[in-house]
């Protein structure tokens, strides 16, 4: 309660973090009863200050109906806005929409476009999105080494699709093939350090 008061008066004199987390605090009922209005009312005080976590979690509030009609086209806007400041989620979630078609018109290309801007900052699920279009041609010419490289980068943070698909996608590719892919995947690393973008 004593948290929501000081958030509160510094959201009152427009600070756009303290909207964020009063918006969060109402969103979760965290010394405050849920309200979910409430909630959106904070989060696009923010958003509309360019905070790219509001923006982020007023895509996902419109994607999802949560506590507003669902509408993608909406969620589309609010996603654009917190990737194109460089949210990786956003991003991630962005291609995804493209990739489906989902509040814009499917254009596998510009899933692929988001997917790398969110692969490149270390994404799993955008790297492995990213390895299946190359393994297939979705949006981009087919690549085995370059599927192989990024699935093999989300495989390395665990994700369990990435290694299936990388185990299936190594059956079809020769031995030098998997080298380059190797060697791709060691020198993407080390270009992007963790904690290092």
């Amino acid at each position: 309660a004593e948290a929501v008061r000081w958030y509160r008066l510094a959201a009152d004199q427009g600070d756009a973090r303290a909207q964020f987390n009063l918006g969060s605090m109402y969103a979760r009922s965290h010394g405050v009863p849920e309200n979910l209005a409430e909630a959106v009312r904070w989060y696009r005080l923010a958003a509309d200050q360019g905070d790219s976590g509001a923006q982020y979690t007023l895509g996902l509030i419109y994607a999802l109906g949560d506590g507003v009609p669902e509408d993608l086209a909406e969620a589309v806007r609010w996603f654009r806005l917190a990737a194109d400041q460089g949210d990786a989620g956003a991003q991630y979630i962005l291609g995804s929409m493209y990739n489906r078609g989902d509040g814009v018109p499917e254009d596998l290309a510009e899933a692929v476009r988001w997917y790398r801007r969110a692969a490149d900052q270390g994404d799993a699920g955008a790297q492995y999105d990213l390895g299946v279009a190359y393994a297939n041609g979705y949006g981009v010419p087919e690549d085995r080494v370059l599927a192989y490289m990024w699935l093999d980068l989300a495989a390395a943070q665990g994700h369990e699709e990435a290694q299936h698909a990388k185990d299936k996608a190594e059956q079809q590719m020769t031995g030098e093939q998997i080298a380059e892919a190797q060697r791709l995947s060691r020198e993407w690393i080390e270009a992007h350090p963790p904690g290092g973008n």
